[in-house]
């Protein structure tokens, strides 16, 4: 598949910190831009996995990760081509400050690494409560601290007034530096509203996305934005084969518990053949028919533990299907479905699958995050013993009883600490840890060998 276009409008929303407002802005820009018809691609720098739902509410459109560390290079510059080819502007939200990165002396895993991968101009946000003048020398330093990344204007989050704003612009025009493009003013409405872990409850509020694009529309100049964002359209030539019809079913929980992935993924799987099945452990009374495998992705079982436990005929369903030898796959959430129990913030214990040993208990400290390189320890769904992947640990809740079957893997994190992880028996296995194919195409293909078996 060849790639190629003119130009089009491209851009990273970058902000000077994490809490600048970059979610809130993107959110308001894309749905702006989806009203105005431009069918926008959105993106989401790092392994988030949560930002790209709201990415897919506010524009219609999937979000698609980019993510050095679980991709590599050609795999960001790849999936951004594919996924923007038939978009009438791509807007890439950033995470934490513009160059935050894994380490200091390094832009890898920052915004920065992106938009200069990307060769995508960047739109810097700015909190610019209690600033005025004081924003032109913060937006120099940023401006001309990497000559790769291009800024190309900024806005002004937590403004308090027009003329608040008309002093920042004036400040930015003065200093001959990128101009101030608009503003999001001080508005409590306007704010992501939180809710479960400090996040955003799923989904928002439609109401509060229109509020939140009338917003942009009234107070930043998106045609401008559009203008100073024409880039050249990246041309990159897709490995991979779309198969003309998918020879394999593959059954992957999706509700409010059970919500989180990596599209890529899927989208992965499907060019090797396998079709997405999706069903509710919430709702479901039992699996869709001719199934070959099951997957279940991170979420927020916990909200969710007494109705899943109490769904005894779907719970029956999935352990008459692993029993018949099929391969069952759970990951983060999903992963704690599949074990004997999880104990809830009340204290209450929810029995659950049992098709991995180990109880689970939520706690209130954040256990574990992080990037993580991943060495299989034997013959799993994913390929042989020695097998590498990639992929990301975020939770909250810890295992109160250690597994006694085998680990299915030595995760490793960017310090260099290693630690067994997750567990397997027999067809089963899951861990904490969202998986990455990009990282290891063959591991993909290994996981069709076993549904194809």
């Amino acid at each position: 598949m060849n790639l190629k276009r003119e130009t089009f409008s491209a851009f990273l929303i970058g902000g000077t910190n994490s809490g600048s407002g970059k979610t809130t802005l993107s959110l308001g820009i894309l749905r702006a831009l989806f009203r105005r018809g431009l069918a926008p691609a959105p993106f989401k720098c790092g392994p988030d996995y949560i930002d790209p739902l709201f990415h897919l509410q506010a524009a219609g459109r999937i979000s698609i990760n980019c993510d050095t560390f679980l991709m590599g290079q050609e795999g960001v510059r790849r999936s951004f081509a594919r996924h923007a080819a038939d978009s009438g502007v791509a807007v890439v939200e950033g995470v934490m400050g513009l160059f935050d990165g894994n380490a200091p002396e390094s832009p890898a895993g920052s915004s920065a690494e992106i938009a200069a991968l990307l060769n995508i101009p960047v739109v810097l946000v700015v909190n610019a409560r209690g600033m005025a003048g004081s924003i032109a020398p913060l937006v120099r330093g940023f401006s001309e601290w990497d000559p790769r990344v291009r800024i190309v204007g900024v806005i002004a989050d937590n403004a308090g007034s027009l003329h608040h704003a008309g002093l920042l612009r004036g400040a930015l025009e003065c200093a001959g530096l990128p101009p101030l493009l608009g503003f999001l003013a001080r508005d409590e409405r306007l704010k992501l509203p939180e809710r479960h872990l400090g996040l955003a409850p799923l989904p928002l509020e439609e109401s509060w996305l229109d509020m939140l694009a009338d917003a942009v529309e009234s107070s930043i100049d998106l045609d401008r934005l559009l203008e100073l964002t024409r880039v050249e359209f990246p041309v990159f030539e897709s490995k991979y084969v779309a198969v003309p019809a998918p020879c394999v079913r593959l059954g992957v929980a999706q509700d409010e518990a059970f919500q989180f992935f990596y599209e890529e993924n899927f989208a992965l799987l499907r060019q090797h053949g396998v079709e997405i099945v999706p069903f509710s452990p919430l709702r479901g009374a039992e699996l869709p028919p001719n199934l070959a495998g099951l997957w279940f992705g991170g979420g927020f079982p916990e909200l969710y533990a007494e109705t899943l436990s109490r769904n005894l005929p779907m719970l029956q369903s999935i352990r008459d299907f692993a029993a018949s030898g099929r391969p069952v796959y759970g990951e983060c959430g999903g992963y704690l479905y599949l074990l004997e129990s999880l104990t809830g913030f009340d204290g209450v214990r929810h029995p659950l699958l049992g098709l991995l040993p180990g109880e689970a208990v939520m706690g209130r400290q954040l256990a574990s995050l992080g990037y993580r390189e991943l060495f299989y320890l034997a013959d799993s769904l994913f390929g042989p013993a020695g097998t590498r992947l990639r992929g990301h640990e975020f939770h909250y809740s810890f295992l109160k009883t250690v597994p006694t079957d085998r680990n299915l893997f030595i995760a490793r994190d960017l310090r260099g600490v290693e630690r067994p992880a997750g567990s397997v028996r027999g067809n089963v296995c899951g861990s904490y840890i969202h998986l990455h194919f990009a990282s290891n195409p063959a591991a993909a293909e290994a996981f069709l060998r076993r549904l194809q078996a």
